[in-house]
């Protein structure tokens, strides 16, 4: 729609406006003027007239009938557009981490590289839930938040693997480090698109910031014991297990198949639990206390290690789960079967639409639920 745009010197003159507005309401009443006309004009007139108070009293008359004729239309001065800054500052610091892994892997320093993507996850972890509690959600800050995961979870995790054991491989050292984050990349995108039509109960492939946890856990763990000789003495008896006395080139191999794990999980449809239906708000078993009890403990046994295996064993948990759901017949996929859904419109020209779609999802449910109960 065009807009009607008057002189500084004109728009800023109260009497002037009020009298045109009043000739032009005339010629409406009329019939003189046609009614999108009339809109077109009155919209550009106020957009003219911002927060100026009429003047006179036939002016203040027309401006009643105005407002009351045409409630919808705001009667405020334009916004200014801006960004949140908490939330943002947030997402910029989980940025900044990962900027700072990569640097401090080119200089060698594999302590804080790997120090900073397990600071970035924190920081990822946080502000999302911070703009949710503080209502400053916005579409900027769900692509911020989407390029500083690239930079933190994909790009700094490659780089930090190739410098540590991937470089003495060649080739193969950094076609590895690629395509880590190249899956990476795809499977952000792929998050973006299908964040309305997927169960939210679960991941659809193993989130970036676990991929990470993965490939910078095993550096972390690998270059404390070669390195600085820190004491993490369950991991060094593992390595010695398998490589005797390690040296650092023994270990390309194994980091080389944890990073291309790691990457292609990454794209895969393998359900991965979200713990999204979880909420300190509701009660819960007495059992649930019992077993975070327990986490705790066996986690302080050896705080390094035991992180590290818990991020495998939740690597694996997707395919546990995947392979579970098949051998009971029940179905794999995540992605919702409701064409109802906002990005599935007009996706399903000759399938089910409207209610249709989602009685066929609940008799899904139940045949699956059926199957079970054989």
């Amino acid at each position: 729609m065009g807009m009607l745009w008057l002189p500084a010197d004109i728009a800023g003159n109260d009497v002037f406006l009020c009298r045109v507005y009043g000739c032009v309401r005339g010629l409406r009443a009329g019939g003189g003027l046609h009614c999108d006309a009339w809109l077109l004009f009155s919209i550009s007139l106020r957009a003219a007239w911002g927060l100026r108070a009429p003047c006179g009293v036939r002016g203040a008359e027309h401006m009643n009938d105005f407002q009351h004729s045409h409630p919808r239309l705001p009667l405020s001065p334009r916004l200014r557009k801006g960004i949140y800054i908490f939330p943002n500052a947030i997402t910029l610091a989980a940025l900044f981490g990962g900027f700072y892994a990569i640097v401090m892997a080119m200089n060698g320093r594999f302590d804080l590289a790997t120090g900073a993507i397990f600071a970035a996850m924190v920081l990822d972890s946080m502000d999302g839930r911070v703009a949710r509690l503080t209502h400053t959600q916005s579409a900027f800050g769900v692509q911020m938040d989407s390029l500083s995961d690239m930079v933190s979870f994909g790009v700094a995790p490659g780089i930090v693997a190739y410098e540590w054991a991937l470089r003495p491989l060649g080739r193969w050292g950094w076609i590895a480090a690629f395509v880590y984050c190249a899956c990476a990349a795809l499977r952000l995108a792929r998050f973006n698109v299908n964040a309305a039509v997927v169960d939210k109960r679960y991941f659809q492939g193993l989130p970036s910031p676990a991929a990470a946890a993965l490939v910078a856990g095993f550096v972390w763990l690998s270059s404390a014991v070669l390195l600085e000789h820190r004491d993490v003495p369950m991991f060094r008896r593992a390595l010695l297990a398998l490589f005797g006395e390690p040296e650092r080139a023994d270990l390309s191999w194994p980091l080389f198949a944890l990073t291309l794990f790691a990457g292609l999980t990454m794209v895969t449809n393998t359900p991965y639990y979200s713990f999204k239906d979880l909420s300190v708000r509701r009660s819960a078993p007495f059992a649930a206390l019992v077993l975070a009890v327990l986490l705790i403990a066996v986690v302080s046994i050896e705080p390094a290690t035991m992180l590290f295996v818990l991020f495998v064993v939740y690597a694996l948990s997707g395919y546990v789960v995947y392979g579970w759901r098949k051998a009971n017949g029940l179905h794999a996929s995540i992605v919702s079967t409701s064409t109802d859904e906002p990005d599935e419109q007009g996706l399903h020209p000759h399938g089910l639409h409207g209610g249709d779609s989602k009685i066929a999802a609940d008799t899904l449910d139940k045949q699956d639920e059926q199957r079970l109960h054989r």
